[in-house]
């Protein structure tokens, strides 16, 4: 497998190195040549495997010369070992047709550590290969950083960066950054928004001269692998439940277009999946992408789902390369527009395709609180605001009533605990191994949203560190 930009101007690279590169060298993101289909024999047959097992499976048409499905798997279960549920991803049912995919097990307590996971595995497997260092950037709303942070301290050949937006996190969120005290790992708290943070990492990957001297690795949802590693627990889901016999949709909370693009990838392999809802709280410019047709850039507002706090939804460039035919031009015309009006508009026909696969449900602070409330006095589930936000957006599908819904459970409610006991009374505790989080000392620098500030403190903390290898 071969992997092309959305823009349709960079190298075609192989696996491995799509890995390291993250954003394409045009601005683009990476996405395969061709979408592998997966046979109802095939998916059969997936359904009897473990989820590590099924991880390698799923991976392997995307990876397979360059890393064998035996060392995927081998990968995979080193990932998943330390997830504390014996199913990885247990699904949950909350109402007749309504389930809970929870995907908070992991050491971080949320969904990015299913990716992050192997993430960081690959990056130490191809660094050993080829004998190279690299400097990881990342940009998080909340929990990419930490998840990130968690599988790549104290590796040897890797410095990692994470942009946070000072005071926009959660303070379990930044102290599972912070209080990581390992030598490769540095945080920075940036004086803006996430959307900032995010610009500020595209910024220093199209800095030619900057990305070649650090030699940047990519850990956010722009780098493919991360797509790639989520795309199982929708295959794993959609089996689960029925398929390949069985259509279901998934609800999906999200501001970054990440996670809910892995599941259209999923259905794009051929799982069992009918509907996409994406739900979005206060900004929501995903929500009024679907309902008119235009994406356009508003003010971040803070709620009590941080991870969501986002007005450029980046890895939606890669549904408009779908959407556009694989138009690589067209797609850097409307992300040139996007940039510089902070909108565009996508013309009735493609507009109508998305909608065809995908529907938009917004959720403010109230209805969150509420969601919380009615779930736990429905069934004694807490639910965090970002899970809510999926629960909230599911109950909004009109399918047909055999169509089984899932809605997505992104984060531990011990991640936001302050939302959960407004709603329930109830405050959920830090599972044991994170128990000790409060009490231990922070590690970060505070800087301004200035890309010549961000990139001369990585210049040094970089040199400083091999100065000491």
């Amino acid at each position: 497998m071969k992997y092309v930009s959305t823009r349709g101007a960079a190298p075609i690279l192989g696996f491995d190195d799509v890995v390291l590169a993250g954003l394409a060298r045009d601005g683009g993101l990476y996405v395969p040549q061709f979408w592998p289909r997966l046979s109802d024999e095939n998916l059969r047959a997936m359904a009897q495997l473990n989820y590590p097992a099924l991880t390698a499976r799923v991976m392997a048409p995307f990876a397979v010369p360059t890393i064998p499905e035996t060392e995927l798997r081998e990968l995979a279960v080193a990932a998943y070992a330390g997830f504390d549920h014996p199913q990885v991803a247990p699904l949950k049912r909350l109402a007749p047709r309504l389930w809970l995919l929870e995907l908070f097990h992991g050491p971080t307590l949320a969904f990015k550590d299913f990716a992050l996971q192997i993430l960081g595995r690959l990056f130490d497997l191809i660094l050993k290969r080829r004998g190279q260092r690299v400097t990881i950037v990342g940009a998080t709303s909340g929990d990419t950083g930490s998840a990130a942070i968690e599988a790549c301290r104290g590796r040897d050949a890797i410095d990692i960066f994470i942009l946070h937006p000072r005071g926009r996190v959660s303070e379990v969120q930044r102290r599972q950054m912070t209080t990581v005290d390992a030598a490769n790992v540095h945080n920075i708290a940036v004086e803006g928004t996430f959307d900032d943070c995010q610009d500020l990492v595209k910024a220093m990957f199209n800095d030619a001269a900057f990305r070649d001297e650090m030699n940047l690795a990519a850990v956010n949802s722009i780098n493919w692998a991360r797509i790639l590693a989520q795309i199982t627990y929708y295959v794993y889901a959609a089996l689960a439940l029925g398929g390949p016999g069985q259509p279901v949709a998934f609800a999906v909370p999200t501001g970054n277009f990440g996670n809910v693009f892995a599941a259209y990838a999923a259905r794009c392999l051929g799982a069992p999946i009918a509907h996409l809802v994406i739900g979005s709280n206060r900004n929501d410019i995903l929500t009024r992408f679907f309902a008119t047709g235009r994406m356009e850039m508003g003010e971040v507002f803070p709620t009590l789902s941080p991870s969501m706090d986002i007005q450029i939804s980046s890895n939606f460039e890669r549904l408009l390369f779908e959407l556009y035919e694989r138009d690589g031009k067209t797609v850097a015309g409307l992300m040139d527009s996007f940039k510089t009006q902070r909108a565009f508009q996508v013309d009735p026909g493609h507009w109508q395709r998305a909608r065809s696969v995908f529907s938009a449900f917004r959720v403010d602070d109230e209805a969150t609180t509420e969601t919380i409330r009615q779930v736990y006095g429905e069934t004694g589930e807490l639910l965090d605001p970002h899970s809510a936000i999926g629960v909230a957006a599911a109950r909004s599908i009109r399918t047909d009533e055999g169509i089984p819904v899932i809605a997505v459970a992104t984060a531990h409610p011990a991640k936001f605990p302050d939302a959960v006991e407004a709603a329930t009374g109830i405050r959920p505790p830090l599972p044991a191994r994170l128990a000790e989080l409060m009490g231990k000392p922070e590690h970060y620098v505070t800087l301004p949203a200035d890309l010549a500030a961000i990139e001369a403190h990585i210049t040094r903390r970089v040199r400083a560190q091999e100065a000491r290898s």
